[in-house]
């Protein structure tokens, strides 16, 4: 991947970490496409997967890598890495040993990269609790549905009016106060519906106004995701996304209107994220957007990446 410039803001990246305690919510999915964006974007990403265990996002941007030789194409990777899982049979020496891996994967990438997208693990551990106390923008997935709404709070079984909040929200507020003691800052929290159902029903309502309500209570921007798709389960294996070329060279097969509603669909789930693109970055991209269009010229990459 090309040099790294600095970060305008004390020139440290901006951190995206991707939280929630329940699996299953889309955590690397969307991950993987706001990385993947930002790279589109010109943008010098790294992105570290906390999830020790279950690594979908380390096997996500594996699958990507491969099937990048595979083609030929040129598609676009982060700098990555996987937090290896503790092999002692005392806990604390494999805490331990997690901790001193996040730090050093963060000391090497902080100030050389311009966003670091960090996933972590469906389970409250340490390393997740920091990881939520570093977010410049938190981004909780949720499957539209009461089953997930538990994990930020609790609702009244007759009125579906929200009552209370729930441990992991209880967590995130914690980490949020954490980080406006440490420098003063503020975390952005969004939490994206995922799974959303294409017709409409009484619980996409229902949850909907729940979800409205705690977001007052809790300082939370709610916005849609991404719907129920095959084709977001058909890019896992070939580690694709919704932004990467529409075409058969690309996706292995012939592109349908799927492919092309869920490209709309993530374009606009990115926007709502409000993310601090800086113009170096949007230079690059440009840069390279004309060279492609210029197929017959060299690519002198010195000349890209330095602008």
């Amino acid at each position: 991947m090309a040099r790294q410039a600095d970060q305008g803001r004390s020139g440290t990246a901006h951190v995206i970490v991707l939280g929630n305690e329940k699996g299953g919510s889309g955590k690397s999915t969307t991950g993987l496409h706001i990385a993947v964006a930002l790279l589109k974007a010109g943008q010098r990403v790294a992105t570290i997967d906390l999830d020790c265990r279950q690594q979908s996002f380390s096997r996500y941007i594996a699958n990507r890598a491969a099937w990048a030789r595979r083609t030929g194409l040129d598609l676009e990777l982060p700098h990555h890495r996987c937090i290896e899982l503790g092999t002692s049979m005392m806990v604390a020496d494999n805490e331990a040993s997690e901790l001193e891996q996040f730090s050093s994967a963060v000391s090497a990438v902080e100030r050389a990269f311009d966003f670091v997208v960090i996933d972590t693990p469906g389970t409250d551990s340490y390393l997740m609790r920091l990881a939520h106390s570093m977010a410049d923008t938190l981004v909780t997935p949720i499957n539209d549905s009461f089953l997930d709404f538990d994990v930020l709070g609790t609702v009244d079984p007759q009125t579906y009016a929200c009552t209370g909040e729930s441990h992991y929200a209880t967590m995130v507020r914690e980490a949020r106060k954490q980080r406006r003691q440490l420098d003063g800052a503020t975390t952005d929290w969004i939490v994206v519906r995922n799974r959303l159902s294409m017709l409409g029903s009484r619980n996409k309502q229902l949850v909907a106004q729940g979800l409205k309500q705690l977001s007052f209570r809790l300082g939370f921007r709610a916005i849609d995701g991404f719907a129920e798709r095959v084709v977001y389960r058909e890019f896992f294996p070939r580690g694709l996304t919704a932004l990467d070329n529409l075409d058969e060279a690309t996706l292995g097969a012939r592109p349908s209107m799927g492919h092309v509603t869920a490209r709309e669909e993530v374009i606009g789930l990115l926007r709502q994220l409000k993310l601090p693109l800086d113009e170096r970055g949007r230079r690059r991209a440009a840069a390279r957007a004309e060279w492609f269009s210029q197929v017959d010229q060299p690519l002198v990459v010195d000349d890209i990446i330095g602008a």
